[in-house]
């Protein structure tokens, strides 16, 4: 690895213990790859606070030890527990008290305690080419690709190694020249009416990750009207079920003002016409319950914003819920719900409103089985494996309507027989 000074002092020990196996770790890693160069971070995003077992604990203490301080602004997404209300998590015995620890000891190395897995939604926005580090596959995609800033796919516990030393390898995504669109999506046929439902971005997610792996793709044929929180379920769910770590949306996105500026000038690899019949098979898959029988509902992966926290009150309509609904989100947006006086008409309807953490990867619903409907590709995608219950994929509107119900109830015009 080519070295300046200040990083050959990290690697001698002349900045702690911490900072020195932290550099000796980056430096292992590009190797690897056959990368030598570096580039300085403004930023991480650290996935390695949630508990995974004793050794996640065990390395992040022993950073501690090693006097371990981010050198640049760190998030930090979901842990293990929910630390303003713990009652509502499961989690007991020693994993309980380790995943504090854990929690405890990302926060000691200055690290800001933001426990989301949608850092955008709690002011964390690096702007246009700015170089980050982040972790967890939906931030990653939404930095990328939304906010236009570069960041690999990093994981536990590379996050916080770039953090400590301020540098990561320049690799990937970090280069201009791996950004470019290889492939063109054209959804420019689809009818109008699909693309203004909100689950037909997680739905394009499911399939974009399927259809294109780690491949950048730009997609076309997008409303310039899509919001944010719909290119959050798209990046969220193509990040899921595949690799993807950047996508492009023509007219939408920053680096793809225009089609050709997203190919970079040059022409694709590969075109492919979206139909209603390819989505309309990825529903399906979505959908591994049948019948209906509803255990549960489960909104927020990613963390539920406050655009989505207003949009459940209006359908709610002060009605009860039959079925326990759970509603998982960060610190930045119950400060928002409680300012708007939401939160006491959300739990009084029902719904469960869980912090710091989500439903798949601590445990939060007692039952080991049963139905959950949720409108979430990436609950979709990880809750059948993680929590052993069926899917019920669907709209946040047909989500509502079956919540009050206590059944799974579906608008059949929307999706066909799905």
């Amino acid at each position: 690895m080519q070295m300046n000074s200040e990083q050959q002092a990290m690697l001698d020990g002349k900045s702690g213990q911490a900072a020195a196996m932290a550099m000796r770790i980056l430096s292992a890693m590009a190797r690897s790859e056959g990368v030598r160069e570096w580039v300085a971070i403004s930023s991480a995003h650290i996935d390695g606070c949630l508990f995974h077992g004793r050794s996640g604990c065990d390395f992040a203490e022993k950073l501690v030890a090693g006097g371990g301080r981010v050198r640049v602004p760190a998030s930090l997404n979901v842990g293990a527990m929910d630390l303003q209300q713990p009652g509502r998590v499961l989690l007991g015995g020693a994993a309980r008290e380790l995943a504090v620890r854990q929690m405890n000891a990302y926060v000691a190395m200055g690290c800001l305690p933001t426990w989301t897995c949608a850092p955008y939604q709690a002011g964390m926005r690096p702007g246009l080419g700015e170089q980050v580090a982040w972790a967890e596959s939906n931030a990653v995609v939404f930095a990328n690709s939304v906010l236009g800033a570069r960041s690999n796919r990093y994981g536990d516990f590379m996050d916080i190694c770039c953090a400590l030393t301020g540098y990561a390898p320049a690799s990937g995504l970090h280069l201009a020249e791996n950004r470019r669109a290889r492939i063109v999506v054209d959804a420019s046929g689809l009818p109008t009416a699909l693309k203004q439902r909100d689950d037909f971005y997680p739905v394009l997610g499911a399939w974009l990750g399927r259809a294109v792996g780690s491949a950048v793709a730009v997609l076309a044929g997008i409303p310039a009207s899509v919001s944010e929180d719909q290119l959050k379920a798209l990046g969220a769910s193509a990040a899921s079920t595949g690799s993807v770590a950047l996508f492009h949306v023509a007219g939408v996105t920053p680096e793809a003002a225009t089609l050709e500026r997203a190919l970079g000038g040059a022409q694709p690899e590969a075109v492919i016409a979206l139909t209603g019949a390819m989505l309309l098979e990825v529903h399906r898959q979505l959908n591994t319950a049948r019948g209906e029988q509803l255990d549960v509902v489960a909104l927020g992966s990613p963390h539920f914003s406050i655009h989505e926290f207003a949009e459940l009150h209006r359908l709610l309509g002060g009605r009860r819920v039959a079925v326990p609904v759970y509603a998982c989100t960060g610190r930045h947006t119950i400060a928002e719900l409680d300012q708007r006086e939401w939160r006491g008409a959300l739990e009084a309807a029902g719904v469960r409103i869980i912090v710091d953490t989500c439903v798949v990867v601590t445990p939060v619903i007692a039952a080991r089985a049963g139905v959950l409907m949720t409108n979430s590709g990436k609950f979709a995608h990880y809750s059948p494996s993680l929590i052993g219950h069926a899917v019920a994929f669907g709209s946040l509107s047909e989500c509502v309507e079956s919540a009050v119900a206590g059944r799974i109830i579906r608008d059949a015009a929307a999706w066909g027989a799905a």
